[in-house]
This record gives C-alpha cells, sequence and structure tokens, in this order.
C-alpha cells in the first residue's frame, strides 16, 4: 500500500480496512512503514481501527525518517551553538499546505525537520522569505533518506526550489531548515 507524494495511492480508511479484513480472517499482519510510525506516519488511525474492531496490536518503533535523513546527510539534528530546539513539522496536512509559525521559524538559529515537503517546498520558500527570513539560511533536502537511490540537496532557502527542481526531486524527502 505504498504512497508517493502527489501520486496515486491507497486512502488511509482503505489501508485500515485492509489491515482489519487480513487481521479478521485469521492472518497475522505487518504494516511495515519506512520510518517511526508514530511521526506523521498516521498511527494513531490505524491503532483506532484495530481497537474498533477488538483486535489485538503490537508497534514496533522505527527510527525517524529526519534523524536516518540527518545520519544520511552527515548533520546532526541538534548543534550546540546553532540550535537549542528542533522542531518536526509536515509541509501539507488534511487541508492542503500546513501552516506554521513562520516568524519563529525564519529566526536565526531555528532548526526545523520538515516531512512532506516537496509538493510544499515553494510555499514553504515563499512563507519563510515572506517574514523576513534570511534568503542564505541553510536547507538540505534528503530524498530516499538511507536508501541507495537516496539524494542529499545542500543549498539555501533562496535556492532550495530551483535546486529541488534541478535534482528532479519528487520524494518521498526530509527538507531540512537551518541544518545544512
Amino acid at each position: 500500500v505504498g504512497k508517493v507524494p502527489g501520486g496515486s495511492g491507497w486512502q488511509q480508511n482503505d489501508i485500515n480496512a485492509r489491515i482489519v479484513a487480513e487481521a479478521t480472517a485469521g492472518f497475522q499482519v505487518v504494516r511495515l512503514k519506512s520510518g517511526d510510525p508514530g511521526v506523521f506516519g498516521r498511527l494513531d488511525e490505524e491503532m483506532h481501527a484495530l481497537e474498533e474492531a477488538g483486535i489485538g496490536y503490537a508497534i514496533v518503533p522505527g527510527i525517524t525518517a529526519a534523524t536516518a535523513a540527518a545520519a544520511a546527510a552527515k548533520a546532526s539534528l541538534t548543534q550546540r551553538g546553532r540550535n537549542s530546539a528542533l522542531r518536526l513539522l509536515t509541509g501539507q496536512d488534511v487541508n492542503g499546505f500546513a501552516e506554521q509559525d513562520w516568524r519563529a521559524l525564519a529566526k536565526p538559529g531555528a532548526a526545523a525537520a520538515i516531512y512532506m515537503g516537496v509538493r510544499a517546498a515553494q510555499f514553504i520558500q515563499a512563507r519563510l522569505l515572506m517574514v523576513g527570513a534570511d534568503p542564505g539560511t541553510p536547507m538540505c533536502v534528503v530524498e530516499n533518506a538511507s536508501r541507495p537511490d537516496q539524494t542529499i540537496i545542500a543549498t539555501t532557502l533562496a535556492n532550495l526550489t530551483e535546486d529541488m527542481t534541478a535534482a528532479s526531486v519528487t520524494g518521498p524527502a526530509i527538507l531540512f531548515l537551518g541544518i545544512a
């Protein structure tokens, strides 16, 4: 039931129904996700579907994509003197592009890992620049983190979308703000 950013894929309700149907039929079901299912992985929706059906389950945590992507880029998510906080954000939610506290993110030293940001990259870039973010703010894009076909793009906020287009980034990818 893999998903491709902006592409066709299974709807979450269909995934939930399939998990419940297979488990109800007596099969042992494994819902394998890339990364940590509890970080923008719709874990709550799947747990709720199983609980409503009276089906027991276990959760095996994974390494969140932000950690895997940072390791692939040989970058630290938190660095003494650079950032004292790290935000995990989504670029889009069920309503479209996700609104964030852009002013806080535009401050020097802000650091964020942005999930589901490929389609939202231009929106994110424009919002940050609109509220005064330094165009030279380091950005890093890691596509297909920890896979043989991974791509790592070191760029700046000003060049984010241009460099992503040049590299033909389609996702899945993590966008890092303030982390190079």
